[in-house]
C-alpha cells in the first residue's frame, strides 16, 4: 500500500483476468441456471463493493485530516514554546531556541524525507534533540522553581507530545483486512461479471476493473503518507521556520 500506483496495476490486471476466467468458466460449462438472479447476485455484490470502497474512501481521508491537523498543532506548539524560553535567564534562552531551530529542520525534514534510511537517521536526531531540550528546561527549572518557568516546562512537553501524536497519525493507516476484503470481492465480481455475460466485449470487461483500480489508487494514494502524490505539506511548519529565521 506504501506504492499506490503498483497496486492501482496489480489491481487492474488481476481483476480484468478474473473477468475473462469467468467468460472461460461459462464458456466451458455453458450454464442453464436463470439470468435475471445471477444478476441479482452481481448487483448485490457490486452495491457492497461500492459500500466498502466509499467507507474506505471516507477513513483514508478523516486519517489524512488528522495527519494535516497534527502538522499545525505541531507547529504551534513549537512557535510557542520559542516565544516561551524568552521568559528564561539569556544564555539558558538561547541554548534551548538553537536546540529548537535545529528540532524545527528536522521535523520538516520528516515529512518531506522518503528515503527509510534517511528516515531512521531523523527519528535518532529528533530523540536525541527531543533529549537535550528536556534537560535544559529541566536545568532551568530545577534552578528556579517558579511559575514562570512552569509555563516553559509545560510547553515543551506540548512539543514532545505533538510529535508523538504526529507519529501515531501517521502509523494509523487503512487495516490490511479492509484491502483484503475489498480484493477478495473486486476479484470475485468481475469473475462474475464475466461469467454472466452473453456476449464477449473486451472494452466493456474492461470498465469495471479500470473504475474500482481507480477507487483503490485514490484511496491508497490518501492512505499512503510517503508513497503517494497526495502527502501532508508542512506549510505551518516551514513558515514558522522562516519567520524563526528572519
Amino acid at each position: 500500500m506504501n506504492y499506490p500506483l503498483v497496486f492501482f496495476l496489480c489491481s487492474l490486471i488481476a481483476m480484468w483476468a478474473s473477468t475473462w476466467i469467468g467468460v472461460a468458466v461459462r464458456r466451458r460449462l455453458l450454464p442453464q441456471e436463470d439470468q435475471h438472479d445471477l444478476d441479482f447476485v452481481i448487483g448485490s455484490i457490486l452495491t457492497l463493493l461500492g459500500l466498502l470502497i466509499g467507507f474506505s474512501f471516507s477513513m483514508a481521508t478523516s486519517r489524512y485530516d488528522q495527519r494535516k491537523n497534527y502538522e499545525e498543532e505541531e507547529a504551534n506548539a513549537i512557535g510557542t514554546e520559542y516565544v516561551r524560553v524568552e521568559l528564561l535567564p539569556q544564555a539558558e534562552a538561547a541554548k534551548i531556541k538553537t536546540l529548537l531551530a535545529k528540532y524545527l529542520d528536522r521535523r520538516i525534514a520528516y515529512y518531506e524525507e522518503r528515503n527509510p534510511l534517511r528516515l531512521a537517521e531523523l527519528d535518532t536526531e529528533v530523540a536525541q534533540l527531543q533529549d537535550q531540550m528536556w534537560d535544559e528546561v529541566k536545568a532551568a527549572a530545577a534552578a528556579n522553581p517558579t511559575a514562570v518557568t512552569a509555563t516553559v516546562v509545560t510547553g515543551m512537553n506540548d512539543v514532545l507530545n505533538r510529535q508523538g501524536y504526529t507519529q501515531a497519525a501517521w502509523w494509523n493507516r487503512l487495516p490490511v483486512a479492509a484491502w483484503g476484503l475489498m480484493a477478495v470481492i473486486s476479484v470475485g465480481s468481475s469473475a462474475l461479471v464475466g461469467y454472466s455475460a452473453r456476449f464477449q466485449r473486451g472494452i466493456l470487461f474492461f470498465i469495471l476493473p479500470l473504475a474500482v483500480s481507480i477507487s483503490f489508487l485514490l484511496i491508497a494514494d490518501i492512505d499512503s503518507p510517503r508513497g503517494g502524490l497526495i502527502r501532508v505539506n508542512p506549510q505551518n511548519l516551514i513558515s514558522l521556520q522562516k519567520s524563526i529565521h528572519d
